[in-house]
């Protein structure tokens, strides 16, 4: 069986980009899952550890959806991306158009933007005490990776607007 191919090449550099998304949000996720598993992940307040259910399973979910929304900018260098999937009746095998898709990961790009921004606004979060260097300089290297989500995206947007709208 032959891969599908999309309707014009991908640059290899896009493609690249677009694996890279799910990669710079995995860190941040582990770190999250860890979090509610019960790990105390180095924070010095005790009320960081055994999360209640409800607040652990919000911490698991958003984890879950990051990497979910992440994995999505692949179809912006791979065939699911231009036509429907063929299990999706009356739509099967058609054209995408690349308008909403464009429109709609730009602004997901705009919005992972302003989210990281806002985020890391000033040095340091506010409210966090590690309980050593070490914990801190691990909590950033999986956050930091994040700055690279959106300009990634709006990368691999551009990209895919050129292909399909040029």
């Amino acid at each position: 069986m032959t891969a599908l191919a999309t309707d014009r090449p991908v640059p290899r550099w896009a493609d690249r980009a677009a694996h890279l998304v799910s990669l710079v949000v995995l860190p941040a996720g582990l770190w999250r899952i860890a979090l509610a598993a019960g790990a105390s992940m180095g924070f010095s307040d005790a009320d960081t550890a055994g999360l209640p259910g409800a607040q652990s399973l919000a911490i698991v979910a958003l984890s879950l959806v990051s990497e979910g929304v992440a994995l999505l900018t692949l179809g912006l260098v791979k065939p699911w991306g231009e036509r429907f999937p063929r299990w999706i009746p009356r739509l099967a095998g058609r054209r995408i158009p690349p308008e909403p898709v464009v429109v709609v990961a730009g602004a997901g790009a705009i919005a992972l933007q302003l989210i990281v921004a806002f985020a890391f606004r000033t040095p340091g979060v506010p409210g966090l005490d590690f309980s050593s260097p070490a914990w801190e300089v691990l909590f950033y290297a999986c956050y930091a990776p994040l700055a690279l989500w959106a300009p990634l995206t709006a990368a691999v947007t551009i990209s895919y607007g050129r292909r399909r709208l040029g």
